[in-house]
């Protein structure tokens, strides 16, 4: 039996989630899982208040602040429940009565899902819906978005997975804060956590692996729930007790922080990861846009997103077909979602240049050997 996974042949996993790890991620999981060096138990096994584990969710929010710049007045949560919980929590939280207004920018499958939880604690308006071209644009400008005066805040999502569209910039946007769902982009660019009042996203896509939502807030929205929710549900008792209000996910915890040090020291930073992610794409995108039609991207071009190249193919018949010898050149989980078919490629900030160049390379032949 090895001990090594780079013996073992590993596919390039081009899934939307959870995605694929950095090798030396994987490896160093794999080389501690029996026992954390020093403490001679896993990180399965230790408590979630024991020093080792202590200094593992610190380095781990050191690590976020360092490499997001995230200023002093914002809080670094580690969470559970995914995206899904925080849809509810976000309205729970920042909407101080009924009355209240938050306004969603809708552009695309989880734009909708997390407007349709705040009904239950105070009133909706959508600035923005991009239904009407099937989520494959986004608004241009703020001369787009219907927003309402006094918003208590403005929700948008800054990548959809699915429709494969991104926002190239953050949207300028009302006096509210602005509230962002950045689970399939985090890390994958320098952004200005400033701009934001409260920024969150699930860990396994592009940070770690599932059981884990990054939070990111800043202090005084933490305010607006006074003592009107249950402990577990507001920010402000998670802050107070170090995201260990509960036994927090101790081993998703352990993974983000080996994530980030790998994004800090193996890939030198954001900046560099950005660089990257967007030479995964254009590789891909430039395979697209040369088809001459045997290929056509989903998204606009003004709004392509780096981590998820949604594209079709002019013969929907030839879908299994591609689908079928992509697999067979080690490519696997490029089906498209359920709800839109065609292809999906997600390139997240571990998946390799090599993995995208044998994609490119494959579609290419494709291409030619069906035309």
């Amino acid at each position: 039996m090895t001990n090594s996974l780079s013996t073992v042949r590993r596919v390039y996993n081009f899934s939307a989630g959870p995605a694929t790890l950095p090798l030396c991620v994987l490896e160093q999981i794999q080389n501690e899982m029996l026992a954390l060096p020093g403490v001679g138990s896993s990180i399965l096994e230790i408590s979630h208040r024991s020093p080792a584990f202590t200094e593992i969710i610190e380095d781990a929010s050191a690590s976020v602040r360092r490499l997001m710049n995230v200023p002093d007045d914002y809080e670094i949560l580690f969470l559970q429940g995914g995206g899904r919980f925080q849809n509810a929590m976000i309205p729970m939280n920042l909407l101080e009565d009924k009355s209240q207004t938050a306004d969603y920018l809708v552009t695309g499958s989880w734009g909708k899902k997390s407007s349709d939880e705040v009904h239950h604690f105070g009133q909706l308006n959508i600035a923005w819906d991009g239904s009407k071209d099937n989520f494959s644009c986004l608004p241009s400008n703020s001369d787009e978005l219907k927003l309402t005066d006094n918003a208590a805040y403005v929700h948008f999502t800054s990548n959809e997975t699915i429709q494969g569209v991104q926002f190239p910039n953050t949207p300028k946007v009302s006096n509210a804060p602005l509230v962002c769902d950045q689970s399939s982009d985090i890390m994958c660019r320098r952004i200005d956590v400033s701009e934001y009042g409260l920024i969150y996203a699930c860990a396994q896509k592009n940070i770690g692996v599932a059981g884990l939502t990054l939070v990111i807030i800043r202090k005084d929205l933490m305010e607006r729930a006074g003592d009107r929710l249950a402990g577990y549900l507001t920010y402000a008792e998670h802050a107070k007790a170090g995201s260990r209000f509960n036994t927090p996910p101790t081993f998703s915890i352990y993974v983000l922080g080996l994530v980030c040090k790998w994004i800090e020291e193996t890939m030198g930073g954001i900046d560099r990861i950005q660089k990257s992610n967007l030479k995964k794409s254009n590789l891909l995108y430039d395979i697209i846009d040369q088809s001459e039609g045997f290929y056509s991207g989903h998204a606009a071009t003004n709004c392509r997103s780096m981590m998820n190249v949604v594209f079709g193919l002019n013969n929907t018949e030839f879908e299994a077909k591609f689908l079928k010898q992509a697999d067979e050149h080690g490519m696997t989980t490029l089906k498209g979602h359920r709800s839109l078919g065609g292809i999906r490629a997600s390139v997240y900030n571990a998946m390799p240049l090599s993995g995208v160049e044998t994609l490119a390379d494959f579609m290419k032949e494709f291409a030619n050997n069906n035309g």
